[in-house]
């Protein structure tokens, strides 16, 4: 399952049935987990952990050093989860001191020429389109979808089951559950589409649609807004994680449409 013109080094952990195809390099700390299939030439450096049933595609180089001036050569790593693709020139950096990992999860799409740079944390059933870029120690929640040539500020937070749409510029952290556009990136509605897909009834989602008219459709100030919700909403698991995230935000969360930066 290895062709001969690989070079992988004795001591890397590789399980069986991986398939390894011409002019990949596999370095000393690595570990590959089973039915992972890895195309011609990509490189695999020190700290990557690779899950099972894996396809990473030709020219992808995973587990690359920090580019970060502050990295002194510790040891971290770069965690992929199982059954994720990662396609065509696709660069994932390991972490520093910071977190001392990069994690992807399970059951991603990370597509051509994208960058995910160091102590990211990316959740499971994300779907990254062609050339998004992912400043350091970024946090991603499950299920987002990031269209094509995204670009996200360090330090920025995606909640779940959010959109991104292309060539979005993103300076704020993104509540779940929206669609976030335009310049100024601002909310452009709940990403309905979505999360029929993965199943939320009807009244989940009439849940989230008016709870975000209250932050962001009647320009109420982010504090008068949490007040209203948690007064007029009753505790959900939808309603908690909104306003837990808004809460918690150290970037500060994207405006409504009109409101400006």
């Amino acid at each position: 399952m290895i062709q001969p013109l690989a070079y992988i080094h004795p001591q890397a952990k590789i399980a069986e049935n991986v398939v390894i195809e011409p002019f990949v390099v596999i370095h000393k700390d690595v570990e590959i987990g089973e039915g992972t299939w890895i195309g011609s030439n990509v490189t695999i450096m020190d700290g990557a952990r690779i899950g099972k049933n894996c396809r990473i595609f030709p020219g992808a180089v995973i587990s690359g050093e920090p580019q970060d001036l502050k990295f002194a050569g510790e040891v971290t790593t770069a965690e992929i989860g199982d059954n994720t693709t990662i396609r065509e020139c696709v660069t994932i950096n390991r972490g520093t001191k910071d977190k001392w990992k990069t994690t992807i999860g399970s059951n991603c799409l990370i597509q051509a020429y994208s960058h995910i740079a160091h102590d990211c944390e990316v959740g499971n059933n994300c779907i990254f389109s062609n050339s998004t870029t992912l400043a350091g120690h970024i946090t991603i929640g499950n299920n987002v979808v990031l269209a094509g040539l995204v670009a996200i500020h360090q330090f920025v937070k995606v909640g779940s089951y959010a959109f991104v749409t292309g060539g979005s510029l993103v300076r704020k952290d993104v509540p779940p559950y929206v669609k976030a556009a335009r310049e100024p990136l601002s909310y452009a509605g709940i990403n309905s589409v979505g999360l029929r897909r993965r199943g939320f009834t009807n009244e989940q989602i009439d849940e989230i649609q008016e709870i975000y008219r209250v932050l962001f459709v009647k320009h109420n100030n982010v504090t008068k807004a949490l007040d209203m919700i948690e007064a007029e909403f009753k505790p959900t698991e939808i309603r908690d994680e909104i306003v837990d995230f808004i809460r918690n935000s150290n970037r500060g969360v994207m405006k409504g449409f009109g409101m400006g930066s």
